[in-house]
């Protein structure tokens, strides 16, 4: 079941309920329809990736969907837009396993994507050929259907050898580039560089972030997640214009 979050902003769909029912004592339901037709759009946000963005451990309040929409609401998005972020990751997932439920998380007819998968295929050890042929196909597929990506990226250390760090490390630049989507280059990058260092916002498997991990992580990430949902807003604007 793919979790959405768009009760957590303030201005989304929720309280515009509520502020139907009260513009149609005052205007009638033409005056309903008209309000409707000035209000913008809604962007619909999917997190697609592993455990990192499912929430694994957390409570769902704490998880990386929640989170960003609490973030969104506190820092605002482009124009007030109202947003929806759908949580369609799931714990263990590879980039094999992302191809293969593509379609059916297509299905929620996203606006823009947060795709963040490879971290299980580093822990694998999986060729990193493999892992970019994969990511590759569903960057390709949100390319067809006109969707905004924020592509997320881990970086890989000496567990495998310089070479394979450095083909693993190339994968989501050179994707980026080839797409011209949005980079976060490293998940984990707004915590501190050495490990022991970082332990304060793990969970005790020293790997998943905790609550207070995913907090940092968001408030990171969040600017970027605004630049993408402004995508979506340019890209509608544009649409109109043609």
């Amino acid at each position: 079941m793919r979790l959405t979050f768009g009760s957590f902003l303030q201005y989304g769909v929720g309280r515009a309920g509520g502020k139907a029912i009260a513009l149609a004592l005052a205007l009638g339901l033409g005056g309903i329809a008209a309000a409707q037709e000035a209000a913008p759009q809604e962007v619909r946000v999917m997190t697609f990736g592993d455990s990192l963005t499912a929430g694994y451990g957390l409570g769902r309040q704490n998880g990386f969907a929640a989170q960003m929409s609490v973030w969104l609401q506190e820092n605002g998005t482009p124009g007030g837009v109202p947003v929806r972020l759908l949580n369609a990751s799931v714990s263990g997932s590879t980039t094999a396993g992302g191809v293969r439920r593509l379609n059916w998380a297509m299905g929620d007819d996203p606006d823009a994507m947060i795709v963040e998968l490879g971290g299980n295929d580093l822990l694998r050890g999986t060729d990193p050929a493999e892992t970019r042929a994969n990511l590759d196909t569903i960057l390709s597929r949100a390319a067809e259907d006109d969707i905004e990506v924020l592509l997320v990226g881990l970086i890989a250390k000496d567990n495998y050898g310089p070479e394979y760090r450095e083909a693993f490390n190339a994968i989501f630049p050179d994707l980026a580039e080839k797409y011209g989507t949005a980079l976060q280059l490293d998940f984990f990058g707004a915590l501190p560089e050495k490990k022991a260092d970082q332990l304060p916002y793990l969970q005790s498997d020293g790997t998943h972030p905790n609550a207070e991990g995913v907090a940092k992580v968001v408030a990171d990430m969040g600017p970027r997640v605004q630049a993408l949902i402004a995508d979506v807003v340019k890209d509608r604007a544009a649409a109109v214009q043609n």
